[in-house]
């Protein structure tokens, strides 16, 4: 019998937390995270674009840094989040605690090889998978939103997501058509629309607004 998807909802015919997609999308994630944090050192400095246009006169004055991105590089930032959840399959596989020593991208590092090495135990059953991979998603593209912008066209926005969390909580996020292509694609939470579900998808578009 099927079960679901616990990150992107589909059905999954192997009856596992993730199915193969999302899985393949989490460890890939996982995978780029050092390299991002690394990378986002050198956007630490707050633009210098900010507040161009206006007088400087009775204004807070500019942060040192970039918050965003200090929030990612500080405490409580990537390293900690992704430590965290290696923490937590250790305690739910009933091994000791991870060994996580050294500075923020030595244990990001550490961390990210662990989560690696549990995947098949994650993706098989673990409760908690949809939860690690939609918040390594949104790690994800914090950092690459800063490091790696998309210069290509986003394509036509069609409205909000209206796929439902396990919750009963709606997606929301902003759904676009890209450019040449049929089926639309929530990056978000993974649900796909192609053209034969697009009457329903104004339907509860719309359902969803008069909500």
């Amino acid at each position: 019998m099927d079960t679901t998807c616990t990150h992107c909802e589909t059905p999954d015919p192997t009856g596992s937390a993730l199915c193969i997609p999302c899985t393949t999308r989490l460890a890939d994630q996982l995978q780029q995270l050092p390299r991002l944090y690394e990378a986002l050192a050198a956007h630490l400095a707050p633009s210098m674009a900010t507040g161009q246009g206006r007088g400087g006169k009775g204004g807070p004055a500019p942060l040192p840094v970039n918050g965003h991105v200090l929030g990612l590089r500080g405490p409580g930032g990537m390293a900690d989040v992704v430590s965290d959840w290696l923490t937590a399959v250790h305690r739910d596989r009933h091994l000791p605690a991870p060994r996580l020593a050294g500075d923020a991208l030595t244990r990001l590092h550490t961390a990210v090889a662990g989560l690696l090495a549990h995947m098949p135990w994650i993706a098989t059953g673990w409760p908690a998978a949809g939860d690690l991979a939609h918040e390594i998603a949104d790690l994800h593209r914090s950092a690459t939103t800063v490091v790696d912008p998309d210069p290509r066209p986003r394509g036509r926005r069609i409205g909000h997501c209206p796929a439902a969390h396990t919750d009963g909580t709606r997606c929301g996020a902003v759904l676009r058509l890209p450019v040449g292509e049929t089926v639309a694609r929530c990056d978000w939470c993974g649900t796909t629309w192609p053209p034969a579900t697009w009457t329903q998808l104004k339907a509860w578009q719309t359902e969803d607004a008069a909500a």
